[in-house]
């Protein structure tokens, strides 16, 4: 049968660290004060960010002159037409 990790308000506010690792491995727990639940949390499923491709973007907008130019000369070539 499936149990529900219980943690009291003092653990809340004295042993957080210790919640929030529960809570980031995924499981719900139930809240108490004085052996009376109050509260149930439940972690947010987070989806993890997808990174997009920068050096594919690089390559698309600057070509083959990507390995001949310095970070630094792009950058000043760009704030010529300012």
């Amino acid at each position: 049968m499936y149990h529900m990790r219980t943690v009291s308000v003092r653990d809340l506010r004295y042993d957080f660290k210790m919640v929030e690792r529960i809570l980031l491995e995924g499981e719900e727990i139930q809240v108490t004060k004085r052996r009376r639940a109050i509260a149930r949390l439940v972690p947010e499923p987070s989806p993890l960010p997808v990174m997009p491709d920068f050096m594919a973007r690089l390559k698309e907008i600057y070509g083959d002159q990507l390995s001949e130019v310095s970070g630094a000369e792009l950058i000043a070539a760009d704030r010529e037409g300012r």
